[in-house]
């Protein structure tokens, strides 16, 4: 629950005698002299950060990957094929947690977390939709949802208002230099980092992955590639160095949020064919792409540890590493999903094992027995009243976190916590997805609540021992009644706690429209062939010929006076067409969205697989119709030609789409 915070130095025992005054060396016996000399020594390392400006204050470097699943490492010993040799150095210098958990399932929310110490569930920020174009700054009741669902979930804020308390500026105000470089995905200006206490902030981008590729050219604004195929973390690793280098002699905070392991999935060409030669075709890791991604990122990491080493200051450097949820299974890549979180079950923006546990690291020379592990449970939003104490800062008058301060257990002992929470009232429709949810770990236990799942509008529980079984197959909510019912009770505190607008029950449930069978499916999967074609499924909508060929993924198309109406019913909606056509080209389009949001448009070689690299981002404004053109820099034939589109609730309108390039020009009008 919240707990009002006021930091002090929690000095280990045998210190304390050490910061008495009047010590006489005199009546010291020489075994004496060497054990007093040992704890002054431990009291002067306490010391130094804690006792303000006139001492050196730790910096602190916050590493966080983006989709980087707890078995994506080699730190746990899951992996046969991705390599991270500069994880491993990192976790000889400090201590890896064999469960830390992500506030949440998904990017956004577990950001928020990091830099409020607050739960997603208090902030209301609990999906990634904080690229946006309408901004809201406050969760509210949902309003409506289809008939098959039993609850309907809140609407979310889409930005982290300014107006919460931030590490940053804590950081700030004490006098450090912030920098914050990589992925943000909490808001545009006026919430960028440099509103929520950065001075610097490198490519200065909102949206929610790396702006077209990862491997150059790349389309973010006002940030362009400095040599031909430049890969993107290698730059904002080089970035970060030069900030690194420019403040060496001062104390700083560099806020690292790498755009790795996010989509768009592409890397260094020599990368990929080394790691496809390497390919088990049996291991559920089998994608030599995303191995290639895995790389680069740890890559990244060993260039700052090499620059803090090469300074001089690593032994006053606090280093994390973490990652904002689990990783990705329901995207495709190499023609299988990116990776795999086995043993543990699902991935991101599920509530199961695989959707939130996170490798993390964390290294404090000086202060942290190096090369140690911890099986304590931590998450994200423990790191800000960690480092507030970490530094010496005390929290401002009033002010609270739901995360607690780990320092006793950096030190060897244990946390006075008993329970996490993590909050996700919402069902993206990815493999093992859940309805909305919230999640109680206690111990081995972790029980999910599922709003209003059950029979007569109650709720619905599983309940999984992780040490005996940590792949979640065997609910034991129907035999432990007694902690379903003790554990449930605290959920209720926790969500009375944090004041969170929960999801409803749908009063348009139809008990006939509602498929049980269909839960934990990826929503975008082929449905049973026997059933009959008169009942279409989001991938056969695209039959109709008034769609003159465009076919309908992930969405559900229907043409009505020359109009297009694209619902989206998965994570990446989009139509597709066979374009027959030469680059480069143009496509150009009329739409209308309520909300907006963000697409891409991608083509095929003829004959060959996807590339990564082959697609161009847009922007769909909110409201009026409005024509958006994107060019598409192909050399050659283009095949199959996708126009993704913002994956929104609300519905979409598309008017006209016209295709023109050295053939001569096409133009649909429906």
């Amino acid at each position: 629950m919240l707990k009002l915070v006021a930091l002090r130095p929690s000095w280990p025992a045998e210190v304390l005698p050490c910061l008495r005054p009047r010590f006489r060396f005199s009546f010291l016996k020489a075994s004496q002299t060497v054990k007093f000399a040992a704890l002054l020594l431990a009291a002067v390392a306490w010391v130094l950060p804690l006792i303000g400006d006139a001492a050196v204050k730790p910096n602190i470097v916050f590493i966080l990957a983006d989709d980087l699943g707890w078995a994506d490492t080699a730190l746990y010993g899951q992996t046969k094929l991705y390599r991270t040799p500069n994880l491993e150095r990192l976790a000889k210098r400090g201590m890896t947690f064999d469960r830390a958990y992500a506030a949440s399932p998904l990017c956004s929310p577990t950001r928020s977390s990091i830099l409020t110490g607050l739960h997603p569930a208090r902030t209301g920020i609990t999906t990634p939709n904080c690229h946006e174009p309408r901004v809201v700054l406050q969760a509210t009741t949902g309003k409506t949802a289809p008939p098959s669902k039993k609850s309907i979930a809140p609407d979310p804020p889409t930005r982290l208002n300014t107006t919460w308390p931030t590490l940053s500026k804590a950081l700030k105000s004490a006098g450090y230099a912030t920098g914050h470089f990589g992925k943000w995905h909490l808001g545009a200006e006026p919430y960028s980092p440099l509103q929520q206490g950065f001075d610097v902030d490198v490519p200065h981008y909102p949206g929610p992955g790396p702006a077209g590729s990862f491997v150059a050219p790349w389309k973010f604004p006002d940030f362009d590639p400095q040599t031909p195929n430049e890969h993107l973390e290698d730059r904002m690793a080089k970035e970060a160095v030069a900030f690194l280098e420019k403040h060496k002699d001062e104390p700083f905070f560099l806020n690292y949020w790498m755009f790795s392991v996010h989509a768009p999935f592409d890397a260094k060409k020599a990368l990929i064919e080394e790691y496809r030669s390497k390919i088990d075709p049996t291991n559920p890791q089998r994608s030599p792409t995303y191995a290639a991604m895995v790389e680069s990122m740890d890559d990244a990491v060993g260039t700052l540890l090499d620059t803090l080493d090469r300074l001089g200051i690593a032994d006053r450097t606090i280093i994390v590493f973490f990652s904002d949820n689990g990783g990705n299974m329901y995207d495709e890549v190499d023609g299988i999903t990116p990776t795999s979180n086995a043993p543990l079950r699902g991935g991101k923006a599920t509530v199961f094992e695989g959707g939130i546990r996170v490798p993390c690291v964390v290294s404090w020379p000086g202060l942290i027995k190096a090369d140690t592990r911890n099986e304590t449970v931590i998450q994200s939003c423990d790191f800000y009243p960690t480092l507030l104490e970490a530094t010496g800062l005390t929290a401002l008058p009033g002010q609270a976190f739901d995360g607690v301060n780990l320092m006793p257990v950096l030190q060897g002992g244990t946390l006075e916590r008993d329970a996490i929470f993590t909050y996700f009232p919402h069902d993206p429709g990815v493999p093992d997805w859940l309805p909305p949810s919230v999640v109680m770990h206690q111990g081995d236990w972790k029980l999910i609540r599922i709003f209003f799942g059950g029979e007569n509008g109650k709720h619905r529980w599983k309940l999984f021992n992780l040490r005996t079984d940590p792949g979640e197959k065997n609910d034991l909510s129907a035999t432990e009644t007694e902690r379903v019912k003790t554990m449930d009770a605290r959920i209720e505190a926790f969500l009375t706690d944090t004041k969170a607008v929960q999801p409803i029950a749908n009063p348009a449930f139809d008990p006939a429209k509602y498929q049980p069978k269909e839960e934990g499916v990826q929503n975008n999967r082929a449905k049973d062939k026997s059933k009959p074609k008169a009942t279409p499924t989001p991938k056969d909508d695209a039959a109709d010929p008034k769609l003159q060929g465009w076919r309908a993924r992930q969405c559900t198309a229907t043409v009505n006076a020359g109009i297009v109406t694209l619902t989206a019913q998965g994570v990446s909606p989009f139509l597709g067409v066979g374009a027959a056509a030469d680059g480069p080209a143009t496509l150009k389009f009329r739409t209308r969205s309520a909300t907006g949001g963000e697409g891409r448009v991608e083509w095929l070689t003829p004959g060959k697989a996807p590339l990564p690299g082959n697609s161009v981002p847009f922007i769909v404004k909110p409201g009026d119709w409005q024509e958006i053109s994107v060019k598409i820099p192909a050399e050659g034939p283009i095949g199959i030609l996708r126009l993704y589109l913002p994956a929104q609730p609300q519905a979409l309108e598309l008017d006209w789409v016209e295709l023109s390039g050295k053939a001569k020009p096409k133009r649909w009008e429906f």
